[in-house]
């Protein structure tokens, strides 16, 4: 698959929800309330819970999964939400896969929940959904709550397109939309078929509609299909019963192995530390690669064509903020927003008219002149350009630390150069061919470490995107914070990067050095820098700095580029067992939480947290005749 999505980029369009004289909330788009004026929460507990036959349905089970077609003001979800916390038999884990056209902004939400979720324990909930609430993007959005026990998987965008795009199994669905005579795409029959794909044997599903449509069309995607009294002077609502579609998730891995402690290895030890899941890390060295490397950015990406590795970066930032926002003072990312500069007039008229074309909120990213963009960054800028408010700083070291902490993983302290796989199990052997561990389960995330341990336990044969991974030396240089007046007041882009002071010092980067035989700090290294950032900077931002290329401290380290530079994240499919983490290039950050929760999900037998193409874009067995991707 290529970077370019095979689907023409549909601006996401928020809802404009009003209340009409009855005090009911009503969408004039479709000329039609988004719940009766008995209530929602008593449509809810009727149609939806009962219908479906809840809670009893989901007693004595570890898991159980809803999906709904329209998550409008939310209602339906914190109905399932407190209905679960009330009952004492509940499953362990809760998941709810919701799709919505048209989201409502974060203020229209916050205005509906007020009016229409109550008071007490479902207030508090409705806070806390809010609390989570997303950026109104397109693509799929994962809520956590319960500390984890309950998750919302949101897909923003058409149900039509969304639903046949992102991998789950549900238990039971709830089929909530405007009438079929208002909007008709939410009733089709390829969209009940393309549910029913996604049907656990016995899956149940209900809807307050009746229509003769809606039933025949659940009935031609192989649901047993039947009527009960409607609620709200309805006569009648429909319940079904599929016999099943998908085979029941396998249990929770018993025990994971990870190679490699650096930010790929120990964010996914973080996200299976989460859900409970027992990890070992294996590396050779408890201090990470990372130690000396001050700060770094993690900052997403725009293209004109909202392409693979602009939503990659996208969902990436998105999962780091979810995940990394609760680790301690020290390993927790820093919001402080990012510049990316044009590198002319002619770019910034380009990155204008993208901005327009994709529509995303003005309070993810907008376009800044450079006065503006001077005002932002506390400097004298060079140009204007994008301003992502989600733009954040990041301590690397510490970041691993927190993450490591946060997954209570066993660490071993070892080089592990190859794999073997009997009975089941993985056996992992150091550069003396002693084993060192065992596991069901084993991810690669240690660069370009995996490629040579996957030749060496002749597995990368079937892999040739993997076979041609290669590394790039880099490095960065600190500079103190005197000499920039403070340093900027956030992460400043373009031709190279200027982070805010970190301990007194700013990190100016970055070289890419193809060939190296060894990645270290260097004079030469240091002027390529010490350029890049007077790029950035208006003429003579940098003048205290003149002579100084060689003396001053830094950082260096290797990357791990895949052709495309797109990563090999996901199952190997030869290698049942087996994943890989790897090939994350010059945006190691903006991967990193997302792949852990791709895999964590994945192997944990979760509604997926990244739409099928995507995960499909960057499979390691992407390009190969008959597997993922090709």
């Amino acid at each position: 698959m290529s970077e370019s999505s095979s689907v023409a980029y549909r601006p996401l369009i928020p809802a404009e929800p009003v209340v009409d004289a009855r005090g009911v909330p009503y969408s004039r788009d479709y000329d039609d309330v988004y719940h009766p004026a008995d209530g929602a929460w008593a449509q809810a507990g009727y149609v939806f819970l009962q219908g479906n036959g809840l809670p009893d349905r989901w007693r004595g089970r570890a898991a159980f999964t809803v999906c709904e077609t329209g998550f409008g003001l939310g209602l339906n979800f914190l109905a399932l939400w407190r209905a679960w916390r009330d009952d004492p038999a509940r499953p362990a884990r809760l998941h709810m896969v919701s799709f919505e056209a048209h989201p409502l902004r974060p203020d229209d939400l916050a205005d509906m929940l007020r009016r229409y979720a109550g008071t007490g324990a479902a207030a508090d909930l409705a806070r806390q959904l809010l609390a989570q609430w997303p950026p109104l993007l397109p693509g799929v959005h994962r809520l956590e709550f319960e500390n984890g026990a309950l998750t919302l998987t949101l897909g923003f965008g058409d149900a039509a397109a969304m639903v046949p795009a992102l991998e789950f199994v549900a238990d039971a669905f709830f089929l909530d939309g405007f009438a079929p005579a208002r909007n008709p795409g939410m009733w089709t029959t390829d969209l009940m078929r393309a549910l029913a794909s996604h049907a656990a044997a016995g899956a149940t599903a209900a809807t307050w509609c009746s229509a003769g449509a809606v039933r025949r069309g659940l009935l031609e995607a192989g649901f047993a299909v039947r009527k009960r009294p409607g609620f709200a002077g309805k006569t009648h609502m429909t319940v079904a019963v599929h016999p099943g579609a998908c085979a029941q998730a396998a249990p929770p891995p018993s025990h994971v192995a990870i190679v490699g402690a650096g930010i790929a290895g120990t964010a996914l030890a973080h996200a299976l530390g989460l859900r409970g899941i027992p990890v070992t890390v294996f590396d050779a060295r408890a201090a990470s690669v990372h130690q000396g490397h001050l700060a770094a950015a993690l900052t997403p990406l725009v293209a004109r064509d909202d392409n693979a590795r602009a939503r990659l970066s996208r969902a990436g930032s998105l999962r780091a903020s979810a995940r990394w926002s609760s680790l301690p003072p020290e390993a927790r990312p820093w919001q402080c927003g990012t510049l990316q500069l044009s590198r002319d007039a002619g770019r910034a008229a380009d990155a204008a008219s993208v901005l327009e074309a994709l529509a995303f909120p003005g309070s993810w990213v907008r376009g800044v002149d450079a006065a503006q963009a001077a005002e932002l960054a506390g400097l004298p800028l060079s140009r204007g350009g994008l301003y992502f408010a989600a733009g954040m700083l990041v301590r690397p070291p510490a970041l691993i630390q927190g993450l490591m902490a946060a997954a209570g993983a066993a660490f071993v302290p070892a080089t592990v150069r190859r794999l073997d796989h009997r009975t089941g199990t993985w056996r992992l052997y150091d550069d003396a061919g002693k084993e060192v561990g065992q596991a069901p389960h084993v991810v690669l995330a240690n660069a370009g470490g995996a490629r040579d341990i996957l030749a060496a336990s002749d597995l990368l044969q079937p892999l040739p995107l993997v076979a041609r991974m290669h590394t790039l030396a880099g490095e960065v240089t600190l500079l103190p914070r005197a000499g920039l007046h403070g340093g900027p007041r956030c992460i400043v882009g373009g031709e190279g990067y200027l982070l805010p002071a970190v301990d007194g010092w700013c990190v100016a980067g970055s070289t890419y050095v193809h060939g190296a035989s060894e990645s270290q700090v260097t004079a030469a290294g240091q002027e390529t820098n010490l350029a890049k950032a007077a790029g950035l900077l208006a003429r003579g931002g940098m003048d205290a700095y003149r002579g100084s290329a060689g003396s001053l401290p830094g950082w260096a380290g290797w990357r791990a580029v895949l052709p495309g530079r797109l990563p090999a994240i996901g199952p190997v499919p030869h290698a049942p067992g087996l994943h890989l983490a790897t090939g994350y290039a010059s945006r190691g950050l903006s991967w990193a939480a997302l792949a852990g929760d791709i895999i964590a999900a994945e192997l944990c037998g979760e509604p997926a947290v990244l739409e099928s193409g995507l995960a499909a874009a960057i499979a390691p067995g992407r390009g190969v005749r008959g597997g993922a991707g090709g």
